[in-house]
């Protein structure tokens, strides 16, 4: 008991970090992306005779492993690795483009056309599997890191108000779930059928219900230590996801799909209106007796039930970004001109977020209120933000070379007639199908292919580690090792699931 007492204590109580600080972790991310895909193309090239082992080494070395060391070790002077990595970044793409102006004789201002009307091979959107997939990646790291003194107590969960990088984790998947769900993919069957769609939904969350009773009976029978304040005694983050997809399932039911960025903003504000003009507030901070006791199910899960409302209204925002992001396109000019609508969003977002917190209140996620939305949709924007900026300069790096292979980014269109690039696109989804001859052994793809299962294994092995060792007390060199060795698991895991066709999905 005294043990999971200090346990729970090592995981309480902060205040977040800042905005800033958030952000330059946000970028951190996409320049792995970056540099991957620089080195694939001009050390493999058009080979593909590299055996798999060699290319989940180069995944796991430039895209997971410097992520654990961003978040611990590297922590404090990260913001000056990243202005480094961005300048020899800069400089490379600088590079490419004076070697294909001497060989080519072209100015700047021709390559650019040329680049604006390159057409895209449009089986995937690239930015948006690195979005889904690193949201992952970074919640697997940080739900174990939290538990070792290197990890920066400013990045776990705010207790009450504060932007930890931890607090963004939930309303991540929300968001990310949203983007891709039949709804923002403008399904005819949603369209043509909604409330038999709706009702479908309470059927096809049953495997995040079941997680979540499997999540609790596991965690009470075991007495593991938990942070109650984060969703009450009994709720989690499983029946957060259930209770959020069939509630915004049954709400587009009733309201227009295109006008889910109206439903978004309403419901965000009436609960914040809610929470100053009532004493819900004061009732999902202190219980209903003002101590703090848990009696009762709604008293004893209020931050869980009452939070639902800030979520919906998250996964609302998601479904208008992915309306927006799903319209179909295939010219390099379309795609930057849907991402200025992008950018555009991020920045009025981001001036309510400063008017919020000013005059309304922080971001709190405890109660998910209308400050903690506005930070999250805006968070989400810029990350999908910045990974489409990487893959517009991993494509116009392949536009300048002529190389084409790299994985989890555009694949350029050849030259030819408008009715072929047509046919084209109608071909068997790419993302479906992976072929042990092509440079499709990507991790990104691994994890995109069996998310749920990478989540799930990262969730046990946390478990695991936390009960063979004492984190609180292991040292710098035992605690990056055990991160390493902890996420190379999880990868490696659907990594080969992946490479052999393998999906687990049996819902």
């Amino acid at each position: 008991m005294e043990h999971k007492l200090s346990k729970e204590a090592f995981v309480s109580n902060f205040n977040g970090t800042t905005l800033t600080e958030n952000s330059v972790g946000l970028v951190s991310c996409v320049l792995s992306v970056a540099y991957r895909g620089l080195i694939l193309m001009y050390f493999f090239g058009e080979s593909t005779e590299s055996p798999w082992k060699r290319f989940l080494f180069i995944d796991f070395v430039v895209l997971v492993a410097p992520l654990v060391l961003y978040c611990t070790v590297l922590s404090a002077v990260l913001h000056w690795v990243v202005l480094v990595l961005a300048v020899v970044l800069v400089i490379s793409v600088f590079q490419i483009y004076y070697r294909r102006k001497r060989s080519a004789h072209q100015h700047l201002k021709e390559v650019i056309a040329g680049f604006l009307d390159t057409s895209l091979d449009m089986n995937r959107i690239p930015f948006v599997t690195l979005f889904r997939v690193y949201v992952n990646i970074v919640t697997g790291i940080c739900i174990l890191a939290v538990d070792f003194p290197i990890f920066p107590r400013r990045f776990a969960k705010a207790e009450t108000y504060g932007k930890g990088y931890m607090d963004y984790g939930a309303a991540a998947f929300v968001f990310s779930n949203a983007l891709v769900s039949p709804e923002a993919r403008q399904n005819k069957i949603v369209s043509h059928f909604k409330f038999s769609f709706a009702v479908k939904q309470i059927i096809t969350v049953w495997p995040l219900i079941f997680l979540g009773f499997v999540r609790l009976i596991s965690v009470k029978s075991v007495n593991y230590h938990e942070h109650i304040s984060e969703y009450g005694l009994h709720w989690n983050f499983f029946f957060t996801l259930a209770a959020v997809r069939v509630l915004s399932s049954f709400i587009l039911v009733l309201c227009p799909v295109r006008s889910s960025w109206i439903l978004s903003g309403g419901i965000a504000l009436c609960y914040q209106f809610l929470l100053e003009m009532t004493n819900l507030k004061q009732f999902i901070l202190h219980g209903s007796d003002g101590k703090g006791t848990r009696d009762g199910f709604i008293n004893g899960n209020r931050e869980g039930i009452f939070s639902m409302f800030g979520y919906v209204s998250i996964y609302m925002a998601g479904v208008q970004a992915g309306i927006l992001i799903m319209k179909r396109r295939m010219l390099v000019k379309d795609w930057i001109k849907m991402q200025g609508c992008l950018v555009t969003g991020t920045f009025i977002l981001l001036l309510l977020l400063h008017a919020c917190e000013a005059l309304v209140e922080p971001v709190s996620r405890r109660m998910a209120n209308l400050a903690f939305v506005l930070w999250t949709v805006e968070h989400s924007l810029c990350f999908i933000n910045l990974h489409m900026l990487v893959d517009l300069v991993l494509l116009f790096v392949k536009f300048l070379s002529g190389m084409s292979k790299a994985p989890c980014s555009w694949n350029i269109l050849p030259d030819v007639p408008q009715h072929r690039k047509e046919k084209t696109l109608l071909k068997n989804n790419a993302l479906e199908k992976v072929d042990k001859n092509t440079v499709r052994f990507c991790i990104i793809d691994a994890i995109n292919r069996n998310q749920l299962l990478f989540f799930l294994q990262c969730n046990i092995l946390t478990g695991l580690v936390n009960f063979t060792m004492d984190t609180v007390h292991s040292s710098t060199l035992i605690s990056v090792f055990g991160l390493m060795l902890y996420m190379f698991c999880n990868c490696i895991s659907v990594y080969i699931l992946h490479i052999n066709n393998i999906t687990l999905k049996f819902w």
